[in-house]
């Protein structure tokens, strides 16, 4: 069996390479790349292993504190704990990632947010004017209102909000770059 002080930094060890994977995680995460029909949405062994190392980590440490209790036990207890633990976070995982969001994220009002353009006729108070976009090399123009409902002048720069219907509602670029 391993002396106590080698457990402590065995114990130490998993929950120093736990947190790193649970760093990586959280840059990469744990969804599966494509869907197959029934399967789960994540990988669900990547926060299973992650969830495995921090507890055994941290229940090993902390049961090595304890003078009085032997390291067979110390290692037996610690795995039980870390295995209900990874289990209940691997569960929690799973529930989250099959919920549905409550508005579509490729909305298609949204397809052209962020986009600049310049107005090719005016935009009175309250009114619509037309809006002159570039994709690629050639041009589409597009009816276009005004976000807070005031004029804008001709040749302006604008940024599109989002689409309603066929119209484009704008900002003036310069309010959207000094929010930049």
């Amino acid at each position: 069996m391993m002396r106590p002080q080698l457990m402590v930094y065995a114990f130490l060890a998993a929950f120093l390479v736990g947190l790193l994977l649970a760093v990586r995680l959280m840059f990469f995460g744990a969804e599966r790349r494509r869907r197959w029909s029934g399967a789960t949405p994540l990988r669900w062994s990547e926060p299973a292993l992650v969830a495995f190392l921090v507890m055994f980590g941290i229940s090993g440490y902390l049961l090595t504190r304890r003078s009085t209790l032997s390291p067979l036990f110390t290692l037996f207890a610690s795995v039980l704990v870390s295995l209900a633990w990874a289990a209940i976070v691997t569960r929690l995982a799973i529930v989250t990632a099959r919920i549905q969001p409550e508005h579509d994220p490729d909305d298609p009002r949204y397809a052209l947010q962020g986009r600049v353009g310049a107005l090719a006729v005016a935009i009175p108070e309250r009114g619509e004017g037309m809006l002159r976009l570039q994709a690629g090399s050639t041009f589409r123009t597009m009816p276009a209102r005004s976000l807070h409902g005031g004029s804008i002048a001709v040749h302006e720069e604008v940024c599109i909000e989002r689409i309603e219907g066929d119209v484009a509602i704008v900002e003036l670029w310069s309010l959207v770059e000094q929010r930049l």
